[in-house]
């Protein structure tokens, strides 16, 4: 019988294992793979990886980063991390991308400022100087949360890249608004950075929580590990001339393949 076995991999941060290690333990709960690994790095993915990896015995492998869009760790480091692992792994897209999120967003907005008036919404994300993921997964949801919710203005702004978090305040056209910060954990972005941009202590901007711990973070995981395993599923049935074990594949968000730096 093949064994199954799962990999919550992110940074490393404060608040990130023990947010990780929930989903983990609700996972765990549900059965639906025999193992849950919560798999952790600081700065270098494929050196501190290596170990993590090496120990999984499974047969099939799921490998889910825990981050919000694409960056180099998640299109090169960690393919080539997960080449340590031994059995057949299967590795899905940033969770970020996910249209559960959505959801999540628009109930932490909710909880800090619901749109019973007039209400603005800025969507605060990480952003990158040189990459295109960040962005769209931000305006991604930003149009999806505009369309699905009472918020009758819904803005997108960064912290490191234009429309930056300083100027979202006086873009915003309500006197009531509230930011929700498009990340995964509480950090040293969500904790200092971005309020102190959003110059919160002047009032006029509720702050809503990250996407954390939400039970429904939990559901797109487990429904991004059932997409890959159809997958899987339909590629064991499919006779093939070779046994070699392929390097994981990252995609750039559109569902191209993005090849390996050499």
């Amino acid at each position: 019988m093949t064994s199954d076995a799962l990999l919550l991999i992110g940074r490393r941060t404060t608040h990130a294992q023990a947010t990780f290690e929930t989903h983990a333990a609700r996972l765990e709960d549900r059965g639906f793979v025999d193992e849950v690994h919560v798999c952790t790095f600081e700065s270098e993915p494929i050196r501190e990886l290596r170990d993590q990896f090496e120990a999984v015995s499974a047969d099939r492998v799921f490998a889910v980063p825990m981050c919000v869009a694409h960056s180099y760790a998640t299109l090169d480091d960690l393919p080539a991390a997960l080449t340590h692992v031994s059995g057949d792994v299967r590795y899905c897209e940033p969770l970020g991308e996910s249209p559960v999120v959505t959801e999540v967003l628009r109930s932490r907005a909710t909880d800090a400022m619901p749109a019973t008036e007039p209400t603005s919404l800025a969507l605060v994300g990480f952003g990158s100087s040189s990459k295109p993921h960040h962005r769209q997964t931000a305006e991604y949801h930003a149009a999806r949360i505009a369309e699905q919710s009472a918020y009758d203005e819904v803005e997108t702004c960064y912290l490191l890249q234009n429309p930056t978090v300083e100027c979202v305040r006086y873009n915003l056209r309500n006197e009531r608004a509230v930011a929700v910060p498009l990340f995964f954990t509480r950090s040293e972005a969500t904790e200092r950075r971005i309020p102190e941009a959003l110059e919160l202590d002047r009032g006029g901007i509720e702050y809503a929580e990250p996407l954390g711990e939400h039970p429904r973070i939990t559901d797109a995981i487990r429904a991004a590990v059932e997409q890959q395993r159809v997958l899987a599923d339909g590629d064991a049935a499919t006779p093939t001339a070779s046994t070699a074990q392929p390097r994981p594949v990252a995609t750039d968000g559109d569902g191209r393949s993005t090849p390996p730096n050499n």
